[in-house]
């Protein structure tokens, strides 16, 4: 076996960077799967959790469990402060007009079918829907239901290739007055290319589309700024971003979701129920029906501060040197397929070996400790384009290293070793 590979190999020497010093923040990561130091590279699937994190969430539980805004004791009191300061930090953290323009939901996935439900109610049969041929299932799914129920028309911006581009020179043909809505992802959780949000919204908004961003890929590595965008609705998720899982954000513009009707019902909602007719909250309440995720909230809210600490640009920096490390390191192995760009990348790299499968390369690099991706990512449409049925996944926070990069190349060499495939 290679020295590398073995399990009795000694730890790594002591951090020398500021990046390796961060680590110390996160528990999980100090610890041996089947015998070897754990590499994670599986963030854009969901992100480790800080200390801060941990730590808001216990104290909240230890010290603050209440439900919010229908108490008056000092722990409904208490928690509705940490639930409501949670939304006015997603405010700033997106720089949003106000807090009022700040929904919470279960994920990404539930914002994205909150609008689609509640905003797509003014959609009619002949109307049109953009989005581009990169999107999650999270992104296309609800867009499909949406055109089932009214006879509305889908359309696609192309992908350009392996190289992962948007063919934007196409909105032309394809963004016309029939076009009620733009969604498209802000950056591709298979490919890795970060697409011109900003530019996107202004030809739509341009033509009066309405706009949403899916940035579940990019809230917790780049700055975000909802104004400068110029986006109508935003969506992302709290675990992809070192808060809890069960926890989303949507932010919408005042003006739409004053204009929307409610999703669900239920408690909290409402601001007057009768036996056959009701009257409902103001926003953003008024889509936040029964008891949300306090804990998840207050989670949020240190995961954001801890992210901002740190500072966002640094983060996607730091995110894309390793990609470039990766990508470079990957394609110098034989039979290796590489998706997405070669320059400029998001800090992930999806790589397809001619002779082995994915999830083959993700079961082998498991045993070595690498934490790995492998399938179509939920993007089935995209994969099927690419003429592929899954990919490998190697996906980067601001808690790994460039030493774990070649760790990662270390073990793709032992398995294309372990298949009796040349290198």
């Amino acid at each position: 076996m290679n020295a590398a590979l073995d399990p009795t190999t000694p730890r790594p020497a002591a951090p020398t960077t500021a990046w390796e010093l961060l680590r110390a923040d996160f528990p999980i990561l100090d610890q041996r799967v089947h015998g070897h130091p754990l590499v994670y590279l599986d963030n854009a699937a969901t992100s480790q959790k800080p200390r801060a994190v941990l730590e808001a969430i216990d104290r909240y539980y230890r010290s603050e469990n209440a439900n919010v805004h229908r108490g008056i004791h000092e722990l409904s009191n208490r928690a509705t402060a940490a639930y409501e300061g949670a939304r006015a930090r997603v405010a700033r953290f997106l720089n949003a007009r106000s807090a009022e323009e700040i929904v919470f939901t279960r994920g990404t996935t539930e914002a994205i079918n909150l609008v689609a439900h509640a905003w797509g109610a003014r959609v009619r049969s002949g109307d049109a829907i953009l989005l581009t041929e990169m999107e999650h299932h999270s992104n296309l799914v609800p867009w499909q239901l949406l055109a089932q129920r009214t006879g509305a028309n889908l359309r696609y911006l192309p992908v350009t290739g392996d190289d992962g581009g948007l063919e934007v020179d196409r909105l032309g043909q394809l963004l016309t007055p029939e076009v009620k809505l733009f969604a498209f992802t802000h950056i591709s959780n298979t490919l890795g290319t970060v697409n011109p949000v900003a530019e996107l919204c202004a030809r739509a908004r341009g033509l009066g589309v309405v706009t949403l961003v899916d940035a579940a890929q990019s809230a917790g590595h780049l700055e975000l700024d909802v104004q400068q965008l110029g986006c109508d609705f935003l969506a992302f998720s709290s675990h992809k971003i070192g808060g809890p899982t069960g926890l989303g954000v949507l932010y919408g513009r005042r003006e739409l979701l004053e204009a929307m009707p409610p999703w669900q019902g239920g408690g909290d909602m409402i601001a007057n129920v009768e036996f056959y007719a009701s009257r409902w909250n103001v926003i953003p309440h008024k889509f936040e029906a029964g008891t949300p995720h306090i804990a998840g909230a207050v989670g949020l809210h240190a995961a954001m501060d801890y992210l901002d600490r740190i500072g966002r640009q640094r983060i996607f920096q730091h995110d894309q040197e390793l990609a470039a490390r990766a990508y470079e390191q990957l394609a110098g192995l034989a039979g290796i397929r590489l998706l997405g760009p070669k320059t400029g990348r998001a800090g992930l790299v999806s790589f397809h070996f001619s002779d082995v499968h994915a999830h083959d390369v993700v079961t082998v690099a498991d045993q070595f400790g690498v934490a790995l991706r492998g399938g179509h990512h939920c993007n089935q449409p995209l994969m099927r384009k690419l003429g592929l049925e899954s990919t490998a996944r190697a996906s980067f926070y601001f808690y790994n290293t460039a030493g774990e990069v070649d760790r990662l190349v270390e073990v793709l060499r032992e398995i294309r070793r372990f298949f009796h495939v040349p290198l």
